[in-house]
């Protein structure tokens, strides 16, 4: 068996501290389950992970911070790994602090290098008690017992609405903790924008690959609608938890249309589109991980139409235009500087 992740090995040397109804969060191998020989509930906000998890014997998987299978006081220990924003660990720690049962424990893992030393700062602001019981595999292992657990816990009161212009285009963004580029137009999405202004797309419905917070397809719906235009039906897909809300509530508020729905890739995507737009994630955690987009490109032409085309921004150094050539047709730069570019394709 493949080895498991430092925090995951620093969780399972230190097991024994683990006891009655089990609750574990954020973990990123399903394989630490098993390895415990327990039962339980596992949180994860990765859409394919949680299809992994869901095949586990004994273990209740839930998707997300709203998911309906999560209830109050019901882990007698919750194991929070850390999360990769300061942000998202403290909606993590709380989401612990609503599952764990009067007087339960918590118990926090994460390795060095990835800010464990902040963390810990966040569980004793919860909890003055904590204290660390191990150090291994380049992590820290802490517990806090004797855990008064909260009354509520509500995803949605964590929403904060930031504005975003484009184009004389300007509507209201939701954002959680953990979500790309909360808070901001990033630039790249900003360059795939100017570009659809620049260069239209053809009529026919409209697929946002790794759709974030939305910003895409209600943008270009807006701005349709400002030229008089009825607005094309823009449809969302993306593999985080938080994304999704985000998506939905962006389209709720701006009164646009499509489905916004969570897939691993394209594996839960139907029909064929006119066009496929996409600013696709290249990072895992802190490493440089472009294997989902890959991925992506290999698969898209299979939901194009005849003559559609793949419209995709991305960082100027990444190797995407002979993927996109081999996969999906000839491509060209329709835009781009020295950090992004916008890559055009038309499915053969």
């Amino acid at each position: 068996m493949p080895a498991l992740p430092n925090s995951h090995e620093a969780l399972l040397k230190n097991r024994e501290y683990l006891y009655g109804r089990l609750a574990i969060l954020g973990p990123a191998d399903p394989a630490l389950m098993p390895a415990l020989a327990g039962s339980g509930l596992v949180v994860t906000e990765h859409f394919g992970l949680w299809q992994r998890l869901s095949s586990l014997e004994g273990w209740t998987a839930a998707f997300g911070y709203d998911d309906p299978v999560l209830s109050p006081g019901c882990a007698d220990t919750v194991v929070v790994f850390l999360a990769k924003a300061r942000a998202e660990m403290a909606l993590r720690l709380e989401l612990a602090s609503w599952l764990v049962a009067k007087g339960g424990r918590l118990i926090l893992v994460g390795e060095k290098k990835e800010g464990i030393s902040g963390a810990v700062k966040q569980l004793r602001a919860l909890a003055p008690q904590a204290a660390k019981i191990d150090s291994a595999r380049h992590c820290q292992v802490w517990q806090a017992d004797h855990l008064q657990p909260s009354e509520t816990f509500d995803v949605r009161q964590w929403l904060q609405w930031h504005g975003v212009e484009s184009s004389g285009v300007r509507f209201q963004v939701a954002g959680l903790p953990g979500i790309f580029s909360a808070g901001a137009l990033d630039a790249g999405t900003a360059m795939l924008l100017d570009s659809l202004a620049s260069f239209p797309l053809k009529d026919g419905p409209v697929l946002d690959f790794a759709c974030g917070a939305g910003v895409i397809g209600t943008w270009l719906q807006l701005y349709q609608r400002s030229l008089g235009e009825p607005g094309t039906q823009v449809d969302g897909v993306d593999v985080q938890s938080q994304a999704v809300i985000c998506a939905r509530s962006t389209y709720q508020r701006a009164g646009a249309v499509g489905t916004i729905a969570a897939s691993d890739g394209l594996e839960r995507v139907e029909g064929k589109y006119a066009a496929v737009l996409s600013n696709p994630p290249f990072h895992t955690g802190i490493r440089t991980d472009t294997s989902m987009t890959e991925e992506f490109l290999r698969q898209v032409a299979g939901h194009l139409e005849p003559g559609g085309e793949l419209r995709l921004v991305a960082n100027s150094f990444l190797p995407y235009q002979e993927l996109i050539r081999r996969h999906v047709g000839p491509v060209s730069a329709i835009a781009g500087d020295k950090r992004f570019t916008v890559w055009s394709a038309r499915r053969h």
